[in-house]
């Protein structure tokens, strides 16, 4: 069983969940699984966790993301991006000039409440949203906390009927591009959505192999390479006492760190406790040096 984190550069017209589907083939192992989703026509980072890593991948979800997106003002849709039906259509998109683009921009920077995309991978009475919508049914989902760190405008093309915003977003976890390029649009008055959008960066990964190139040499990290970069990092000694669950003192400056063994394989993923660090997660093996 291999034990550790793959990066695919996701391809146009595949779910998160395909490209699972081809990593479990490759590898011949079904304990694959993904952290943050990307839509069906969205590009770029994906980050895998493969046998033990994947009980990694939820202290990798709550990462700073980076997203390259195409906004375009003037038509509204079901979907909030091109997949969608047309919902309306603006007679008039002179009101979006660089000016009011760049105060909307900034009026969606920082923190705020967002209210998600309907057609979402978010639960509602234990449905995901974009299966009730596609059902007909209702949905209102509630407005949630996300921080856009950097919302930069690269460039403008004005058409005669749809101006076209090439833009860099970097933002917490949770953000939704989509419903930012349906609020941009709607702080317009003119409407907006989303016709392309590439993750540049999941936490510290900001490269990916093709499904292709993983499947013909598939490069996989080990977990304690992976986690660098994404948290406090603390080297112990004492393996067998992580193994068997025994607390070990040591102060943690965040939420989390990542324990290691002198050689930097992972031992566990723990937070602060009094002095103590309490294990969240254990990797560690008794016996292993």
């Amino acid at each position: 069983m291999i034990d550790g984190i793959a990066v695919i550069d996701k391809p146009s017209g595949m779910t998160s969940h395909d490209v699972v589907a081809r990593v479990r083939k490759a590898l011949g192992t079904r304990k694959v699984g993904h952290a943050g989703t990307l839509d069906p026509s969205a590009t770029g980072i994906l980050v895998l966790g493969i046998g033990r890593a994947t009980r990694l991948l939820g202290f990798l979800t709550g990462s700073t993301k980076t997203y390259r997106t195409t906004i375009r003002l003037g038509v509204r849709t079901t979907t909030d991006d091109a997949e969608g039906e047309v919902m309306e259509t603006a007679s008039d998109v002179s009101i979006a000039t660089a000016e009011a683009i760049a105060a909307a921009v900034a009026d969606l920077t920082g923190d705020m409440e967002q209210i998600p995309s309907s057609v979402s991978a978010i639960k509602v009475g234990g449905r995901r949203a974009h299966a009730l919508v596609r059902a007909g049914e209702p949905v209102t989902l509630a407005a949630r906390p996300v921080t856009v760190h950097r919302f930069d405008v690269h460039e403008i093309t004005w058409e005669d009927s749809v101006v076209d915003v090439v833009a860099t977003v970097e933002c917490s976890a949770g953000t939704y591009v989509r419903a930012l390029a349906r609020d941009l649009g709607a702080n317009l008055g003119v409407g907006g959505h989303v016709i392309a959008l590439r993750r540049e960066k999941s936490g510290h990964f900001d490269h990916g192999q093709t499904l292709d190139e993983f499947e013909n040499d598939p490069r996989i990290l080990s977990m304690g390479t992976a986690i660098r970069g994404e948290m406090e990092v603390i080297t112990v000694e004492d393996v067998d006492a992580v193994a068997h669950g025994r607390l070990l003192p040591g102060e943690i400056q965040g939420d989390i760190a990542a324990l290691v063994n002198p050689q930097g394989d992972l031992l566990a993923i723990a937070s602060p406790d009094n002095g103590l660090m309490r294990y969240r997660a254990v990797f560690a093996t008794a016996g292993a040096s």
